[in-house]
């Protein structure tokens, strides 16, 4: 994580993006993100930004529409969810144009300028599933939010930019992310989870397509402001981290085993983390 992080040559801008916002009722947050994406430095005429305004009771349409973003709302009180909107949005988004790439932003964050220039670059080297580095938007809010962005910080470099250099499997978070058309018409999205995120990491794992790590591709994530919300955000994602692992860690373990992928079995450690959460748990209330 101490390598030198190079500067890069920017290709020409070619890939066409689709950039997906899902949201349920974000309207104090959604117009800031939306002129963000409005913003980006690059040709307009090579993406397009949807919101996909999932069983929202807010203003949140009105005012994604009234900044110029495609609206996509979607009514279903069954299947709630990032990741049914996603599938949805992914669905209307190809009937309506084809696109290089799909990119996925949360609606209370906000992207640096250069992303998508960064992204068009690694897409023609050839990569397939690529995760920007997420910095934090209010670190100075409150003393939890502190102490995310000093975690984010240090799990930025020496995690993630650690695990790029060594060649391994980067996961992908939520927001930041891009992916390749061909992966999702090769694999399909299906990604329902509580952690829709590493879900589709882990899918593309078990097909031989790794998740790289763009270091220098940034959006910054707005961050709970009480421990409270921490608590509640955390077991929903460890919850899900446990339905992952049920549900995939064989077939992971299969593959990395049968095809000596080292990249896999590294990842298979990772997938592990739920249970040595529940571990540590245990073992500090004993």
């Amino acid at each position: 994580g101490l390598k030198r992080v190079r500067k890069r040559v920017l290709a020409v801008p070619k890939s066409t993006f689709s950039i997906f916002i899902p949201d349920h009722n974000e309207e104090k947050v959604i117009g800031p993100l939306v002129d963000s994406c409005r913003r980006l430095d690059y040709p307009p005429g090579l993406f397009d930004t949807y919101v996909v305004a999932d069983n929202c009771s807010d203003n949140t349409a009105e005012i994604a529409g009234s900044r110029g973003a495609i609206l996509l709302e979607r009514r279903n009180a069954e299947l709630k969810g990032k990741g049914y909107a996603l599938e949805y949005g992914f669905a209307e988004g190809f009937k309506r144009r084809k696109y290089d790439a799909v990119v996925v932003i949360d609606a209370d964050n906000l992207v640096k300028s250069d992303f998508l220039k960064i992204m068009n670059t690694e897409l023609l080297s050839g990569k397939k599933i690529l995760q920007g580095r997420m910095d934090v938007k209010n670190p100075n809010d409150t003393w939890v939010t502190a102490i995310y962005a000093m975690s984010i910080w240090v799990s930025n470099r020496f995690f993630y930019y650690a695990k790029h250099n060594l060649g391994f499997s980067a996961a992908l978070g939520g927001t930041g992310m891009c992916i390749s058309s061909d992966v999702l018409k090769e694999i399909g999205w299906g990604a329902t989870s509580l952690v829709e995120d590493w879900e589709f990491t882990v899918k593309a794992l078990i097909n031989g397509i790794k998740t790289d790590w763009v270091h220098d591709a940034i959006v910054y994530d707005e961050k709970p402001l009480a421990f409270s919300q921490t608590w509640w955000q955390r077991l929903r994602w460890v919850r899900g981290q446990f339905t992952v692992a049920f549900c995939y860690l064989p077939k992971l373990f299969k593959r990395g085993i049968k095809k000596h992928d080292f990249v896999a079995l590294e990842s298979v450690v990772q997938l592990l983390t739920p249970f040595y959460i529940l571990t540590a748990t245990l073992m500090s209330l004993v």
